[in-house]
């Protein structure tokens, strides 16, 4: 008989078992590697061949041909000195449940198609309601990413404002809606609104105060000025968090404005909502009973591998409404009785992204996850005292949190395009060698690099050792170009 390929069970066997053992030593010395891939643009592709193989490979040499090529290729998001971006984490509870997720290969988009599915969803996202603080009457699902659950946020407030008319006849021209965030505000919303059909005239970036925060008067002024013009306010978004400096949106003056008007408030809280794990921050979100949607990732700060996005509502009818649709293949007698979450977002298909996620939350427990945030943020904000007295390093937003948004002054004159090209080669100068990968952002105008320090498996020695990093690489740079 022909194989169909060349990966028996016994096979998979040996190899899975080969395989968790790399991933152990992968984890063990990970600190050896790069945090960020030093790799030319071209040198993965022209080592892979243009055509696909004809007849199946040893998969031997499909995996050696992954650590020969694949790898030199791959930036590390968990290297305790990956502090770019957000952080993208996970952690080993994590990976077992991702790999049971993928050996299941459920799909899980009705009650039907996997009962313990859907019900550990419910009851996964019930926990993180109330870990985070958040009012109880809130209903929560999963989504993939942030961009998703915005998407799916202002599709419901589209719907709501039109009375449910859109999705049945489509814009007739006479909506005039208009979207609000902030000018730090994430990219995602302005996707959301061009995706939506709102398009990209109909968003309102609202100017931020000193602390890159949302100024409420503006907002104000924006809606006051577009119903006077004959538009219909329909959407704001606040940040909890700001993807430039986590900078942290007044909510409760945001949410009070938005019940006046009548507009949908969705909260950012994409990065810093895991911050509500611990009680003595969850002042931001004061002003939460004004909230119509909510989202967070745990796949960024909350030890939970990509992709796991946390998607709470307050009213789940304009959720269901806004997306259900109901073909006679998808119809059983559990209907009215269970979550069927393929009506409470975009897509029908779905992965089991709460098993992983009860992985977490039952083996760090919500104290030792509590206090992993604490000394994360600790540690930062003793870099940030340091960074603050010395006399070559100016800090440019709030360290509200685990994130540092800074740069370097030279003693000597300079005006301000070229301090920005200073910082951009200093910047490129720390991520040369391989010790440490920042990123940045632009703030007023100022080239910012940004430094976030958020792996799971962090240690404040790795605070310490990126901060001597920058402090060593900023006297050579300085010495180099002081003329």
């Amino acid at each position: 008989m022909k194989r169909e390929n060349n990966m028996t069970l016994d096979d998979f066997r040996l190899y899975a078992h080969n395989m968790v053992d790399e991933i152990a030593d992968y984890f063990e010395n990970i600190e050896n590697l790069p945090p960020k891939s030093l790799v030319k643009p071209g040198d993965i592709l022209s080592q892979l061949p243009e055509s696909a193989p004809e007849k199946a490979e040893d998969f031997n040499s499909i995996y050696d041909d992954f650590k020969q090529i694949i790898m030199p290729g791959i930036t590390h998001w968990q290297h305790p000195k990956f502090m770019a971006y957000f952080p993208a984490n996970s952690s080993y509870p994590a990976l077992l449940g991702e790999l049971l997720s993928s050996a299941l290969a459920s799909q899980c988009m009705i009650w039907d198609t996997s009962p313990a599915a859907a019900e550990l969803e419910e009851r996964v996202m019930q926990w993180l309601r109330d870990m985070c603080g958040l009012p109880k009457s809130w209903e929560g699902v999963i989504q993939d990413t942030a961009s998703t659950a915005t998407l799916a946020a202002l599709l419901s407030a589209r719907e709501k404002k039109s009375s449910y008319k859109i999705n049945q006849s489509g814009f007739d021209g006479s909506e005039k809606f208009t979207v609000y965030c902030s000018e730090q505000a994430h990219s995602s919303i302005e996707k959301a609104a061009k995706i939506a059909g709102f398009g990209r005239t109909a968003l309102r970036l609202i100017k931020t105060d000193e602390n890159f925060a949302m100024d409420v008067n503006d907002l104000e002024q924006n809606i006051k000025r577009d119903l006077a013009e004959g538009f219909v306010p329909c959407f704001a978004v606040a940040a909890i968090g700001t993807t430039g400096s986590t900078a942290i949106d007044p909510l409760a003056a945001i949410g009070e404005i938005c019940n006046r008007y009548g507009i949908w408030l969705h909260v950012d809280a994409a990065y810093a909502g895991t911050a509500m794990l611990l009680p003595e921050y969850r002042h931001f979100i004061n002003g939460a009973e004004f909230v119509d949607s909510y989202v967070f990732n745990p796949h960024k700060w909350m030890f939970t591998n990509f992709d796991c996005t946390a998607y709470f509502v307050k009213d789940k009818e304009a959720l269901v409404r806004t997306f259900e649709i109901l073909p006679e293949y998808l119809k059983t007698k559990s209907d009215d009785v269970v979550n069927n979450y393929r009506d409470w977002g975009i897509q029908l298909g779905r992965r089991f992204r709460a098993l992983k996620l009860w992985f977490v939350i039952r083996s760090f427990g919500i104290e030792q996850m509590q206090q992993i945030i604490r000394n994360q943020i600790k540690w930062v904000q003793n870099v940030a005292k340091q960074m603050k007295v010395h006399p070559n390093f100016e800090i440019l937003a709030p360290v509200s949190l685990n994130l540092i948004c800074f740069r370097l002054v030279p003693s000597i004159e300079l005006n301000s395009e070229e301090i920005n090209n200073i910082n951009a080669k200093f910047l490129e100068t720390i991520n040369s060698d391989g010790k440490l990968y920042l990123t940045h952002t632009k703030l007023n105008g100022k080239y910012t690099i940004r430094m976030v320090a958020g792996q799971t498996y962090l240690k404040e020695y790795h605070v310490q050792e990126a901060w001597a990093t920058i402090l060593e690489t900023a006297e050579q740079f300085l010495q180099t170009n002081k003329n």
